[in-house]
């Protein structure tokens, strides 16, 4: 089974500081490609093009791409930091940028290593952050007579109602965390006598807020 895995909980994060006159905005996006992440970097360099920098990180799940540029700071004091915050929050599908207004008084390579680090941990806080987990999608026809005995048995399964369609019986679709879906029909079985099961149609990702 594929393993969980983190993103940003909003599709964009944003926050700023200012360290010695010189103005640091980090940006976080939540991607699913590489083209995506680049996209966003050459939208920070056109919509900002007053900026000194545009430092950037991003890693992408799929393929395990990760990438960074210092944009023209000293190597070293840009680009690795913030995928260093990426890398140790565990964040995945993601690119961050933290752009700079130079105001005049040089930070030091501990100064912009720090300013960097600080900029890219504002955007995942303004962000947030989500795991990924892999959820079964289940079908449940149900007799509208054991429909209150279903409905209150799904939640000791982690089993959450996404659809209910009222016809001849009710059919619900539910999503399960992936590999409880015996558990749920044995239990099913039992408080039905053997009447309702449920019946696989996918398994997809799904996320839930952590932080």
């Amino acid at each position: 089974m594929e393993k969980d895995y983190l993103v940003p909980f909003e599709a964009y994060g944003e926050d700023r500081f200012e360290e010695k006159r010189s103005k640091f905005i980090g940006r976080l996006w939540r991607v699913e490609t590489p083209d995506e992440a680049v996209g966003k970097i050459k939208e920070m360099r056109e919509a900002y093009r007053d900026a000194t920098h545009h430092c950037w990180a991003y890693i992408i799940r799929e393929g395990n791409f990760m990438r960074y540029s210092d944009d023209g700071e000293p190597q070293g004091t840009a680009g690795m930091p913030i995928l260093d915050v990426l890398r140790h929050g565990e964040l995945q599908n993601c690119v961050c940028v933290v752009t700079r207004y130079f105001g005049g008084v040089l930070l030091g390579t501990g100064g912009l290593v720090r300013a960097y680090t600080k900029g890219a941990q504002l955007a995942v806080a303004a962000a947030g952050v989500q795991k990924m987990s892999l959820y079964a999608v289940l079908l449940i026809a149900c007799p509208y007579p054991l429909y209150e005995t279903v409905i209150h048995l799904l939640p000791e399964y982690d089993c959450a109602v996404e659809e209910t369609d009222y016809g001849a019986d009710v059919t619900l679709t539910v999503t399960i965390p992936a590999g409880r879906e015996d558990e749920l029909n044995t239990a099913l079985a039992e408080a039905t006598a053997g009447t309702v099961y449920a019946e696989r149609m996918e398994t997809k990702f799904m996320g839930r807020r952590v932080q």
